[in-house]
């Protein structure tokens, strides 16, 4: 990969990791530290050619090709970390890996990605500790407090293709959640249409709304534990928030949930021993992008969670 600080002209080989992948997205994510305007600006003016010839911005890249990329300067920044704090090191949550994917047990309190005031994310992090790796990049996402089973891709043509799973609904994905309430169904199906909208604050929230997207989460009552019920959720479609929202509308606040929740509860659970949002990705199943042939991963309940389930259970 090109080092931007220097001052003399980088060629680039084009692998499968970067077929059929647009000439400025691939510049904005390589060229780290570089303004967008300067990116597009070297491309408007011809300094980037693939195979010794001028390219638009929407050039889709081929294996083989070659890249020339003039020398830029990039925007100072403090130097980053080596590691996330300890409790953090994600090299020891692998729970699968193969030359195609990477999928590791995410603790509650980190963001998968960096962005909006979080300096090194969960993905980046994965960089850092497996630099030896030519490609990572997630395949979905999780809140930063729920714990459980991310799924990343090693290879471009892998990601494409969970993204194409994913849409077309090949992807299962289970998760449990503790809620307040005596849930009375064994199976419950749930739509409800959702939209996204901003605080006062400019904090990201999500609404039932009819003129939204749709959205459809599948409940099973696992077991009812004093004022609360343990449930498995099984995502049908991917919105953000989704089973959170669901349940809030339902009347049905995920136990420490401090965005849909029940504020004066969390309060009491907190003093209880729980002192985060009880949602776990427990369970992801799927065809393997690359052999085809089925792949379960699953990942226990984080410890805090099941913790507090036992508590629960003795004062039955």
């Amino acid at each position: 990969m090109p080092d931007p600080s220097k001052d003399s002209v980088t060629w680039i080989e084009i692998d499968e990791n970067a077929e059929n992948q647009r000439i400025d997205n691939f510049l904005l994510r390589h060229l780290k530290g570089v303004p967008k305007s300067h990116i597009y600006r070297i491309l408007r003016s011809g300094e980037v050619r693939v195979n010794s010839g001028r390219i638009g911005a929407e050039y889709r890249l081929a294996i083989g090709d070659r890249i020339r990329v003039p020398p830029v300067r990039v925007a100072k920044t403090l130097p980053r970390p080596r590691h996330a704090p300890a409790h953090h090191r994600l090299a020891a949550r692998i729970l699968y890996q193969d030359d195609a994917l990477l999928a590791i047990d995410k603790p509650a309190g980190l963001a998968v990605h960096g962005g909006s005031g979080v300096s090194l994310g969960g993905v980046e992090q994965l960089r850092l500790e497996f630099s030896e790796f030519k490609f990572l990049e997630l395949a979905h996402r999780l809140d930063k407090e729920t714990s459980g089973v991310l799924l990343l891709a090693k290879k471009r043509s892998a990601l494409l293709a969970l993204h194409a799973m994913m849409r077309d609904g090949a992807v299962d994905k289970r998760y449990l959640t503790l809620v307040a309430g005596a849930w009375r169904n064994e199976r419950q199906s749930v739509k409800f249409s959702l939209t996204k909208y901003l605080t006062a604050d400019g904090e990201r929230r999500v609404a039932v709304d009819e003129q939204g997207q749709d959205s459809h989460t599948v409940f099973y009552l696992i077991e009812k534990l004093q004022k609360y019920s343990l449930l498995e959720a099984e995502l049908k479609t991917g919105r953000t928030h989704q089973i959170r929202v669901h349940l809030a509308h339902l009347g049905f606040p995920i136990a420490g949930d401090d965005k849909y929740g029940d504020f004066a509860l969390n309060k009491l659970l907190a003093r209880q021993g729980l002192k985060r949002m009880f949602l776990h990705a427990h369970r992801v199943e799927f065809p393997h992008p690359i052999s085809g042939l089925p792949i379960e991963i699953t990942a226990p309940m984080a410890p805090d969670l099941a913790a507090f389930v036992t508590r629960l259970r003795s004062l039955i």
